[in-house]
């Protein structure tokens, strides 16, 4: 047994045995918190991201004529790496089972404890979904040789590493600039405006390649198709090229790992506060007096700084995205998009307080809900509205359609996140206890990025009515999406007030402790989405997640291009059959969409009934 005199030195452990014991505490923990719910969120992630690997993987069996399967390869491994990079923005800063700040008072020199960090990173079930994906390197080399196998098996591994590094570097990167006001604008624009492009991805295809495939050089130029380039290289026997580019990634592990530890050194440094003096608040009334606190909070709290900018980037850039093929015909639709994505990122407004839910529960005659609902609109109506008018004003047209979508997705927002929020509450992390990641904002990542996806959904369901109203007789849409807004957000909004008052002592529970009281009936959406049987809740999630693309662009987009006698095809179907089969197929989408929607709700439903009646 050792004996350690005073005044002695530990000497500070290995790298390895950092890494090791990391990643040993990362299991143990997975191991003993993969129960209930959270078991049940990652069974239904590792069955999608399964499903998603396998379709990767199938890209480098197929073997297309001309090496379009090597091009489409390269074009998926991208669309992974950018998961990585944008999953935490939307997952609450991503996997903070092992946190830095826990190991600030040990002495571990920084790269160290970056490299224990990474190696628990690694360990999990995101990692090995993506290596599995990864896979297909080594089949694409296979089918090219045993030289090229060979090759493919240490740039599929470094590859990983690389998706690993660039998710940790843009977490620290992205918190460091939610400490200004500043660089959360400027985080929100940039990662809006890659999720945008990432879904606009045909408008590249066809830009740039004028038909089905990207340019082979850009999707290998990113880090995501360097073990692609090797393998190709060794493959043709260019051996040279091929050990250059491994050395090239392993340069780039290197560098992302000094810079990750740089970044974390950073973090666990104390943030500046502002010292700036405010103006006091001179409400009168409750509901006054809730207004003005959540328009301080909408202003003041990086966090929402931050959603608020992504929302609006993402509208304008998804929008603008078809004006490199020279066509404006989405640009009205700017506004509408970015209030969808707003309502998505406020969809937990109550579980962002905290355990400050107490207060509100202690003041019941402050009008907490219609000042909240108050201040959403305040802070995003006028941005949307002008928007949506510059973009139908740039475009020609239409005008009808887009404002009264807008007008009734406002209200119905206004209505759902605060209804969403009382009945899918996910508890959050008090905002003083957020540390180094601003965006952790909730301990169950999951759950809280199910809650957003169902808000796009729901959101997007309140601006029907509208819509179809001003397809059919034009400007009479914006009326009725005027009343239909104000009818969801008086509703809902009524629904959550007395949801808050019946159950805020539960909801204040959950909020504590993250767990749903013993016979109680608070848990709400997120909650019984988790309890459902693992295949119902993959297809719940799937119908949810995917019912839009049928509905909306396919389509009612598409059903008004038709009615306005468009002629250009751009990417929808339904304008590149036949006259006769046109409107069939925009019947047929609206059906598959709506249809996805009701399978997915009618599931989820029957199986809250069933086990409601199993606990009563």
């Amino acid at each position: 047994m050792a004996v350690v005199t005073a005044g002695a030195r530990l000497a500070p452990p290995s790298t390895i045995a950092v890494a090791m014991t990391m990643a040993r505490m990362k299991a143990a923990t997975l191991r003993h918190a993969l129960r209930g719910q959270r078991a049940g969120l990652v069974t239904s992630g590792g069955a999608l991201g399964l499903a998603l690997a396998g379709g990767t993987v199938f890209l480098a069996v197929r073997g297309l004529p001309g090496g379009a399967d090597a091009d489409l390869l390269a074009a998926a491994y991208a669309v992974w790496m950018f998961g990585w990079i944008l999953g935490p923005v939307f997952a609450g800063g991503g996997d903070e089972t092992l946190r830095p700040e826990h190991f600030a008072s040990l002495g571990i020199p920084p790269r160290r404890l970056a490299a224990g960090l990474l190696a628990a990173a690694f360990t999990g079930v995101a990692p090995v979904i993506s290596l599995l994906a990864l896979a297909g390197l080594v089949v694409h080399g296979a089918r090219q040789g045993a030289a090229a196998a060979l090759v493919a098996v240490p740039a599929a591994a470094m590859t990983l590493a690389v998706f690993v590094l660039l998710s940790k570097v843009a977490v620290a990167a992205l918190g460091l600039a939610l400490r200004s006001r500043l660089g959360a604008v400027a985080a929100g624009v940039v990662n809006g405006a890659i999720l945008a492009f990432l879904g606009q991805g045909w408008v590249f295809a066809v830009a740039f390649g004028q038909g089905a495939r990207m340019p082979s050089g850009v999707v290998r130029a990113l880090p995501s198709g360097w073990g692609l380039v090797a393998t190709e290289a060794a493959a043709a026997g260019r051996w040279a090229h091929a050990a250059g580019v491994l050395a090239g990634t392993a340069v780039l592990i290197a560098v992302l790992l000094a810079v990750w530890a740089a970044l974390l050194t950073r973090r666990l440094g104390a943030p500046r506060a502002s010292t700036r003096g405010r103006r006091p608040m001179r409400a009168t009334t409750g509901t006054g007096v809730v207004l003005a606190k959540e328009l301080r909070t909408w202003s003041r709290d990086l966090a929402r700084t931050h959603q608020l900018t992504f929302a609006l980037a993402y509208g304008l850039c998804f929008a603008g995205a078809p004006l490199v093929l020279g066509w404006s015909g989405m640009l009205p639709w700017a506004g509408p998009l970015a209030v969808l994505m707003a309502a998505a990122m406020s969809a937990n407004l109550y579980g962002g307080d905290g355990t400050a839910l107490w207060l509100t529960l202690m003041s019941p005659g402050a009008r907490d809900v219609r000042g909240r609902q108050l201040a959403w609109l305040l802070t995003v109506a006028p941005v949307a509205l002008v928007v949506t008018v510059a973009g139908a004003a740039l475009a020609g047209g239409p005008w009808a359609l887009p404002l009264a979508v807008l007008a009734a997705a406002l209200g119905g927002g206004a209505g759902l996140v605060v209804l969403v929020s009382v009945y899918g509450l996910v508890p959050g992390v008090d905002p003083h206890r957020r540390g180094g990641n601003p965006l952790r904002v909730s301990e169950d990542d999951g759950a809280i990025t199910g809650t957003a996806y169902l808000m796009l959904v729901l959101a997007a369901l309140t601006a029907v009515p509208a819509g179809l109203v001003a397809l059919r007789h034009g400007w009479a849409g914006v009326p009725v999406g005027l009343v239909t807004g104000a009818l969801f957000a008086w509703g809902f909004g009524l629904l959550a007030e007395r949801r808050l008052r019946a159950y805020g002592p539960e909801l204040l529970h959950i909020m504590r402790t993250g767990r749903r009281p013993s016979g109680g009936s608070a848990g709400g959406l997120s909650s019984s989405l988790s309890e459902l049987p693992a295949g119902q809740r993959a297809v719940v999630m799937v119908c949810m997640s995917l019912g839009a693309i049928p509905l909306v662009p396919q389509g009612i987009v598409a059903g008004a291009l038709l009615s306005g006698g468009a002629s250009e095809q751009s990417w929808f179907l339904a304008l590149y059959m036949p006259p006769d089969l046109r409107w069939p197929t925009v019947a047929f989408m609206v059906l598959l969409g709506a249809g996805m929607y009701a399978t997915g709700l009618t599931i989820f439903l029957r199986a809250r009934r069933a086990a409601r009646g199993g606990a009563a």
